[in-house]
């Protein structure tokens, strides 16, 4: 086994190692915070030193295959392997992973969130970075879905015991509505294994649905779909999302839109557009409605949560927010193009860095202010965030207009593309009825335009002397800064320099679309 697929398997292996070294820290009054914080530091910037020499010793010339692997039977009765591997597709997301634990790591050593013993919230960030990680690494069904689920044990504990108001039943929400998903989800992987008589992915994908059924493609799609639609979430799925980001730590929300939102859009592209082209060809056209409606709902959602009066939580706001950028993504699979997936891809990294930037700064806005409700936080007059604390309303100004989609910034070219893909979507698909999905997308982005700059002028300008909170709060702390600074570089990265991502998710997508869809 090469130094590469060694590496890898330690990424998946290491966090769980420090989930359970957490608890038996021996701690005392004095460390009881700082050992275990600095313990997921320590084991967070390894993992993202791992991810950033695997992106360093792949093999950028052939994104298509598959790097990295390790194949061994685990249940050989089943067929099921521990087989893992990266290709142009999941790299992006495995290292975006790695970052965003990394930068909630130093969050929690910096502002731990109230609530219970630091050991345990550290063993949970680490359990869930494992399970994200081996998500996007899984190349067998079966792993796939456990891997999938490791995921909502953490994140459930993290929202019921270190969330704010309501976190329980927040907390409730998020896992009943993933747990009755990921059923339906179990139920078409089994399906589409059995039928093809293997559970492995890439065999699945390199096969193009020959030899499974086109009624059960249909069936295997539709029970994949819904399942991984929740975690997406795809409107009208989405109800358990904005109360379980406004209850969640500040950790606990950019994990869970910085990465965990990806692993559904994640799943439609590596399983469902290759493995069951004939069922995805049936779905697309709905797949396509939902989302663009999804698109017009989160932006109404934000428009009327931005309005004066409406006392509307900032977090909350973020969340609806994601429901329509979201929507981008599902979208852009649902044209079964090169254009769109590209897009859709490209859009799901890009809403990880923008989102994730955004709870990092809605987080360090209450610690200041006391409050996100917006009605409060601007009063009569505005916040005056420019004044108060200029660098914190410059980076919450750089984060809205990348969100919009502002050219020359991560958000533009994933909407670009997804668009794109709509106007021209695969030959059997209706074009009137894609070109429909074009306008009224179009027509969301003019509205998430509007409520993100009513939300800028609201919390960003004003007069200082109007403005809550006297004495000023402080200016950027150093953790402030770690978070911000490599996001809004990569915001820039990837606005700037679109190939970075383009020229990795490319070819591989290529391969993913079988010939009649190419």
């Amino acid at each position: 086994m090469s130094a590469v697929n060694l590496l890898l398997t330690a990424l998946l292996a290491l966090p769980l190692l420090g989930a359970a070294a957490a608890p038996l820290l021996r701690t005392n009054a004095a460390n009881a915070h700082r050992l275990p914080a600095l313990l997921g530091v320590a084991v967070t910037g390894a993992l993202l030193a791992g991810a950033l020499a695997l992106a360093a010793g792949f093999d950028h010339d052939d994104p298509a295959r598959m790097q990295a692997e390790t194949d061994v039977s685990w249940i050989p009765a089943l067929g099921v392997r521990l087989h893992l591997g990266v290709d142009g597709i999941s790299l992006p997301l495995v290292v975006l992973t790695a970052l965003l634990a990394f930068l909630c790591a130093l969050h929690t050593l910096a502002r731990p969130p109230e609530g219970p013993r630091t050991a345990p919230l550290v063993s949970l960030l680490l359990l869930l970075e494992a399970g994200t990680l081996a998500t996007f690494a899984a190349l067998d069904l079966v792993l796939f879905f456990l891997a999938f689920e490791l995921v909502l044990v953490p994140m459930y504990f993290l929202i019921a015991r270190w969330g704010g108001a309501g976190r329980e039943a927040a907390a409730w929400r998020f896992v009943l509505y993933t747990v009755l998903g990921s059923v339906v989800m179990l139920l078409g992987l089994l399906l589409l294994g059995g039928a093809a008589g293997t559970f492995d992915m890439v065999a699945l994908a390199e096969a193009h649905g020959d030899g499974i059924g086109r009624g059960t493609q249909i069936l295997a799609v539709l029970a994949i779909a819904l399942g991984l639609a929740v975690k997406t979430p795809m409107w009208p799925l989405h109800s358990w999302l904005p109360d379980a980001h406004t209850a969640a730590p500040t950790t606990g929300s950019v994990l869970l839109a910085g990465v965990l939102l990806k692993m559904g859009t994640y799943g439609l592209v590596r399983i469902a557009v290759p493995a069951a082209p004939e069922g995805m060809e049936v779905f697309a056209p709905y797949l396509g409605a939902f989302a663009v409606a999804g698109i017009v709902y989160g932006s109404l959602a934000c428009l009327s949560l931005s309005r004066q009066g409406a006392g509307g939580d900032l977090k909350r706001l973020i969340a609806y927010s994601s429901v329509g950028h979201m929507g981008f993504v599902l979208l852009g699979i649902a044209t079964l193009t090169r254009t769109g997936l590209n897009g859709a891809l490209f859009a799901n990294v890009a809403h990880g860095l923008i989102t994730g930037l955004l709870f990092f700064l809605a987080g360090s806005l209450k610690e200041r202010a006391g409050t996100l409700d917006l009605d409060r936080l601007a009063g009569s007059g505005g916040a005056a965030l420019y004044a108060r604390v200029p660098r914190l309303g410059a980076l919450l100004a750089f984060a809205a207009v990348a969100s919009l989609g502002l050219p020359g910034l991560a958000g533009f070219w994933g909407e670009l593309l997804a668009l794109l893909g709509a106007f021209d979507p695969d030959n059997a698909l209706s074009r009137p009825a894609f070109l429909t999905y074009l306008a009224v997308a179009a027509f969301g982005t003019l509205l998430t335009a509007a409520y993100l700059l009513i939300v800028v002028r609201r919390v960003c300008t004003g007069s200082p002397a109007e403005a809550p909170g006297e004495p000023a709060p402080p200016g950027l702390r150093a953790h402030e800064y770690a978070a911000a600074v490599p996001l809004v570089a990569l915001i820039l990265l990837a606005g700037l320099w679109p190939a970075v991502l383009l020229d990795l998710t490319g070819p591989a997508v290529r391969d993913l679309l079988p010939g009649a869809l190419r």
